[in-house]
């Protein structure tokens, strides 16, 4: 290739570092990531294009990235499909039990994932009085009390009994918050439940149904709407990344 477009794509690679780099500590690492993996794959079917008539390993380069590149698009496609279908929800179905995933607390203050997630909870037990809800999440970094107490104080302080908001503390992930919830509910009605209503952002909900699935459990996704357009999309886009992470490996959280 010409030095003029080697000089094109250091450029391009400098702005995606400067403009990047910053938008991660505002969540949006998996977008900035793609972003590089996309100009990774146009050099590189640039170099297989030029050298093409040159070199048999350029032929052949060119041929696995088309492969790679259409079977990762389709498996992309497809998987984005699972996971928009189940963010929908499904708000039909009555539950007895609700449990809310956590997500982060600014000291004492719910972020933003997790006041959409307060929202939708809400929603459901106001419109459901005779639902009980688990609220589920430990205290990471920067939290000065667990994720559930967060939830507990706010539900409590919208009007809902809090007869109606059992506190899981322990959980750190995913599976754990449906574990030890479900342990919760067993310890205090002497039953496991075969049904939970599940409260988490529209593009989690799929893989946290797989996890519920995994522990002997039907799990009616209620969803919480991301407001920023921007930051549903990046999670989305991880999302994909995640489900199939979790899929090859049998990993994940």
């Amino acid at each position: 290739m010409k030095k003029k477009e080697w000089l094109l794509y250091a450029v391009l690679a400098l702005i995606l570092a400067a403009a990047g780099f910053p938008l991660t500590s505002f969540g949006y690492d998996f977008s900035v990531l793609v972003l590089f993996g996309v100009l990774a794959l146009v050099i590189l079917f640039r170099l297989g294009w030029v050298y093409r008539k040159r070199f048999a390993w350029a032929r052949w380069m060119l041929g696995i990235l088309c492969v790679c590149t259409g079977v990762g698009l389709a498996a992309a496609v497809w998987t984005g499909c699972l996971i928009a279908q189940a963010g929908f929800g499904d708000l039909k179905t009555e539950c007895s039990y609700v449990v809310v995933l956590g997500a982060g607390v600014n000291g004492t203050v719910p972020s933003l994932s997790l006041r959409e997630r307060l929202d939708a909870v809400y929603n459901y037990l106001d419109a459901h009085p005779e639902a009980v809800c688990v609220v589920s999440g430990g205290q990471g970094d920067g939290e000065d009390i667990t994720e559930a107490e967060c939830m507990y104080r706010d539900l409590t302080a919208r009007g809902i009994s809090p007869d109606r908001v059992w506190k899981e503390e322990e959980a750190t992930n995913t599976r754990e918050n449906l574990a030890f919830s479900l342990a919760l509910i067993r310890e205090r009605t002497g039953e496991a439940p075969g049904h939970i209503g599940l409260v988490s952002s529209e593009y989690h909900l799929y893989r946290a149904e797989q996890f519920a699935r995994e522990l002997g459990v039907t799990a009616s996704g209620i969803p919480a709407t991301t407001s920023w357009v921007s930051l549903r999309v990046n999670y989305f886009l991880r999302e994909i990344a995640a489900v199939w992470f979790y899929t090859l490996f049998g990993r994940g959280n």
